[in-house]
């Protein structure tokens, strides 16, 4: 996994994501197109669909990529799911929590919502005391991995407690997945959806989802239409599935980037991978320590994310300011806070490819520069 000037085009991305890419994956990117409905492009799908079930640690048959970045994940899944006045409750403790709200009611969902403050996770005990007091649930959505705040949010109690019922498990995992453990089948998500541009380092552009059985005898039985024909499940499993039905143009390259950088996955093993990324975790959080700067997240009472750290912004420093410099002399790109945290965390990527301790010894040697100023 070693990097260096050339691996690195340059720019080392160590923001919330994308991260740089294994020269295999760019080598990918760069194969000449092929037709999306050419028979060797279908043996891609195939192995992508196959890699993807052992990423997600799951036996579901409809486990494929969404055309579209992470967000497309998450609008697949509220399109499907989602019909007037269903009954879907929304776990939120950051921005992408907002989102999921933001989304489901645009699909004209009754939305709940349970909310704590940003940079904590949710008791998984009073979430399932939540639910029972919601009639008629259709859903629980909640964000695995929360990127806007660094928190990893525990979920197999509540998957535990909602396979025995008929509500849906909705987890996003765009920065969780191939970065810590996550089991679907074993957790009981029905749909999980990711990006590829975190802890698998390809490019963005790609949504991995995966779809129960649960899931899909649930949205069989929905009374409408699919409002969103892009989105719609029953006509993209068409060309996903056996037939190969024609329904847009797949981003060819991108689905051979994405096949290349889930074989690097699975030849570094899973275990290896999540323990790699929990090792470099911690080594980010001594250095840090060593500069006297602090975590957001409160690393007595909550889990902060190994390959997305989020650090408090000391009195006196330019937030802004020391991002620009920082990439423009140094080439090292960091993130600034969403929402409330503006201003007043930096958001800072080791993952996946960049999921390595020279690299971060490099950012902390130069970093620390720019704090001194």
């Amino acid at each position: 996994m070693s990097l260096n000037k050339k691996d690195l085009s340059i720019k080392t991305l160590m923001g919330p994501g994308p991260t740089n890419l294994h020269k295999r994956v760019r080598d990918a990117l760069s194969k000449e197109t092929i037709s999306h409905l050419d028979p060797e492009f279908f043996d891609v799908l195939n192995s992508i669909s196959s890699l993807l079930r052992v990423v997600f640690q799951t036996n579901n048959k409809v486990t494929f990529a969404v055309s579209g970045t992470g967000s497309s994940g998450m609008e697949m899944t509220m399109a499907n799911v989602v019909e007037e006045k269903d009954k879907i409750l929304i776990l939120k403790c950051g921005e992408f929590g907002n989102r999921m709200s933001d989304s489901a009611s645009r699909y004209g969902a009754n939305v709940t919502e349970m909310e704590i403050a940003w940079g904590e996770s949710f008791d998984q005990l009073k979430v399932i005391e939540k639910i029972k007091t919601i009639k008629d649930l259709k859903a629980v959505a909640l964000v695995h991995a929360e990127t806007s705040t660094g928190v990893l949010q525990d979920i197999e109690i509540i998957g535990e407690y909602l396979k025995n019922t008929d509500i849906l498990f909705i987890v996003d995992a765009v920065t969780s997945l191939a970065g810590v453990q996550l089991k679907v089948d074993e957790w009981g998500i029905d749909i999980c959806y990711s990006g590829t541009q975190k802890c698998l380092s390809v490019p963005p552009g790609l949504s991995p989802i995966t779809f129960s059985e649960k899931s899909l005898s649930i949205i069989k039985k929905r009374k409408n239409k699919v409002s969103s024909w892009y989105f719609d499940l029953s006509l993209l499993v068409n060309y996903w599935g056996e037939d190969r039905v024609y329904h847009h143009t797949a981003p060819v390259n991108m689905l051979f980037a994405l096949n290349e950088g889930l074989k690097l996955c699975c030849e570094e093993g899973l275990a290896n991978r999540f323990a790699r990324h929990a090792d470099n975790g911690e080594h980010f959080d001594i250095r840090l320590k060593e500069l006297g700067l602090a975590s957001f997240v409160n690393l007595d009472k909550y889990k902060a994310l190994p390959m997305l750290k989020s650090v408090i912004i000391p009195d006196g420093i330019a937030d802004l300011q020391l991002r620009k410099d920082l990439l423009s002399n140094e080439m090292i790109e960091i993130g600034g806070g969403l929402g409330p945290t503006k201003g007043k965390i930096w958001r800072i990527g080791i993952m996946g490819f960049n999921s390595e301790k020279a690299l971060i010894d490099k950012f902390f040697n130069k970093f620390k520069l720019y704090l001194n100023q």
